[in-house]
């Protein structure tokens, strides 16, 4: 028997932060490529097997974070694409919480370092990424957005299905 598809764990923006970055990665992402929308990306793989105990865990952690502000400090450039810095003391520290709940269970691309971004641009030749990278930088200016909560989807080898939203700080 296969085993479920993995789970991914993403950072739910405010609507305005969420409406500018799905609008940069709806312009500048491969359109056949991209089957997801704007995101910042906490965790790339879940255990798929027990949704309902992976959404009590998550559920249970973000009661107790209030909502975080997350500050856009930049863009980075990928080599084949292009993303936006994101910085938030609160949002990393409640990640580590989060890892140390799942610990025994995550992959190592999920162990290591983690340096969120909203990725506006991906796949694309180098000079293509380093020409948007630049041009972005020109009118670039620092911002804050607030993350109400959490979005847990399925992956499904390419497009992802919605799994639950669980608010921060036990809000409704």
């Amino acid at each position: 028997m296969p085993e479920p598809a993995p789970l991914i764990l993403t950072l739910q923006m405010d609507e305005a932060a969420f409406a500018r970055f799905d609008g940069l990665r709806r312009r500048h992402f491969p359109e056949a490529l991209n089957h997801i929308p704007a995101h910042a990306t906490l965790f790339h793989h879940l255990p798929g097997e027990d949704v309902a105990a992976v959404t009590e865990t998550v559920t249970a952690l973000a009661r107790t974070q209030a909502v975080p502000e997350v500050a856009v400090t930049g863009l980075r450039f990928t080599g084949r694409g292009v993303a936006y810095v994101l910085v938030s003391e609160a949002l990393s520290a409640f990640r580590e919480r989060a890892a140390a709940a799942f610990r025994d269970r995550l992959t190592a691309q999920d162990r290591q370092g983690w340096r969120p971004h909203v990725t506006v641009q991906n796949k694309v030749a180098p000079e293509t990424a380093r020409a948007l990278h630049a041009a972005l930088s020109e009118s670039f200016a620092p911002a804050r957005f607030q993350a109400p909560g959490l979005l847990l989807w399925r992956y499904l080898g390419g497009p992802w299905e919605r799994v639950a939203a669980i608010p921060f700080g036990g809000q409704a």
